[in-house]
């Protein structure tokens, strides 16, 4: 019985260890709470995660300026496109040298879709009357995966510590997953408007291709989604 109870209290603690840093130190002081009032309650609690989503927002921005710029940058021909893709890498390529390891791993995963958004939009002139209801689609799936990488992002990053204890992000993994569900209806119509293109069968191809690697990727995701919900922790079962 005894060292049941010394067990429960070592458990204690470094729960009380881990709420403390996730907060950041705003149980740290009580007196210095007291003098800085609100203000410094928001730079505690809040500060960390404010700056990571303040970068996601801006390479959201970043991800959105590219999009326009690719609206009016549309492919002619083949060679063309086939050129555009190979830019495209390029740019995603250099774009992967300025991020952290963290988060190099979720958009080295995700590019796929990133890529497939700029090559639907670069296609839109090639594909004949549905082009603008592909565009619109491509569209609909880059600000799909602008919310999949912040989830995932925080998937990934979540402290080893509240992940044992705790289990797994259902919060993030949930956004995850009602992501993956409307992506694979826009899967469907883009299959869809593929049947009824009335384009050369390489701008098929290359479709084709596309929209198989947004499926991929689709999968990926909700593989990812599932993990992080069964992953229960040690006390997961409290509420889970």
């Amino acid at each position: 019985m005894k060292r049941i109870i010394i067990a429960l209290l070592v458990l204690t603690l470094i729960m009380h260890v881990v709420f403390a840093q996730g907060q950041q130190g705003g149980q740290q002081s009580g007196a210095g709470q007291q003098q800085t009032g609100q203000e410094t309650e928001n730079e505690t609690g809040q500060g960390q995660q404010v700056q990571t989503e303040q970068e996601t927002q801006n390479q959201g921005e970043e991800e959105n300026l590219m999009i326009q710029q690719r609206e009016q940058l549309m492919a002619r021909n083949a060679t063309e496109l086939r050129q555009l893709i190979q830019e495209r890498k390029q740019e995603m390529n250099q774009e992967m040298q300025s991020l952290g390891e963290q988060q190099q791993k979720v958009y080295q995963n995700q590019n796929r879709v990133r890529e497939a958004v700029h090559v639907l939009l670069a296609m839109e002139n090639l594909t004949g009357g549905i082009g603008r209801n592909v565009s619109q689609i491509a569209r609909e799936f880059n600000n799909s995966v602008q919310a999949t990488i912040r989830a995932e992002e925080r998937i990934q990053t979540r402290n080893m510590l509240i992940r044992f204890f705790f289990g797994g992000d259902e919060v993030a993994a949930g956004e995850t997953e009602q992501e993956v569900n409307r992506n694979r209806l826009r899967i469907q119509e883009l299959k869809r408007l593929m049947q009824e293109c009335e384009c050369d069968e390489e701008i098929r191809a290359m479709m084709q291709e596309q929209i198989q690697n947004m499926e991929q990727e689709q999968n990926r995701l909700q593989e990812l989604a599932q993990n992080e919900k069964k992953s229960k922790g040690l006390f997961g079962w409290l509420w889970k």
